[in-house]
Parts: C-alpha cells; sequence; structure tokens
C-alpha cells in the first residue's frame, strides 16, 4: 500500500508541477504578446495621425476596438492560467488513476 501512495504522490506533483509551469508561461507570453500589441498598435496611429490629422477620431475609435481585441486575448490566457494552477486541475484526476492501475498488478503479486 505504501508503494501505491508513492506513486499517486508523484504523479500529483509531476502533474502540478508541469501545470504551474504551463500556468506560468500562459500568463507570461500572453503579457508579453499584448505589450507588444499594445507598442505596435500605438505606433501605428501615432504615424496615421501624423500622416492625416483630419482622421484623427475616427482613428482613434479603430484603435481603441483593436487595443480591445487585443487585451481579450490576454485576458483569456491568463483567466486559463489561473485556472489551471488554482482550480481543480483535470489532469490529476487522470494521472493519479493511472499510477493507481499500474500499482495495482504489482500489489497482487
Amino acid at each position: 500500500m505504501d508503494s501505491l501512495f508513492v506513486a499517486k504522490l508523484a504523479a500529483f506533483a509531476q502533474i502540478t508541477g508541469s501545470s504551474a509551469i504551463a500556468a506560468g508561461l500562459l500568463i507570461g507570453l500572453a503579457s508579453l504578446g499584448t505589450a507588444i500589441g499594445f507598442g505596435i498598435l500605438g505606433g501605428k496611429f501615432l504615424e496615421g495621425v501624423a500622416r492625416q490629422p483630419e482622421l484623427s477620431p475616427m482613428l482613434m475609435m479603430r484603435m481603441f476596438l483593436m487595443a480591445g481585441l487585443v487585451d481579450a486575448f490576454a485576458a483569456i490566457s491568463i483567466v486559463m492560467g489561473l485556472y489551471l494552477f488554482f482550480a481543480a486541475n483535470p489532469f490529476v484526476d487522470q494521472a493519479v488513476n493511472h499510477a493507481t492501475k499500474l500499482e495495482a498488478p504489482a500489489n497482487n503479486s
């Protein structure tokens, strides 16, 4: 029975650690991508206003629309990362059940 507990604990630790790395990558890369996107978006907006100042209100409206879309992608990625990190991880149950099935024949012998 002790071997089964160790196998379950090892599966839990491996899946939890991998999920923490995945959540960190999701949050970090989403933030990096959003920062780059906002930088490019603001730069292109300023270029457009410098070329045609009379189109400033229309360009500003479109810039804010695109900023919302860029920010929505980051928000979805951050929520997915936090869900993997703090909520019930769907991969843990599968890994523990698989570890239990692998250890069950070893205990019967």
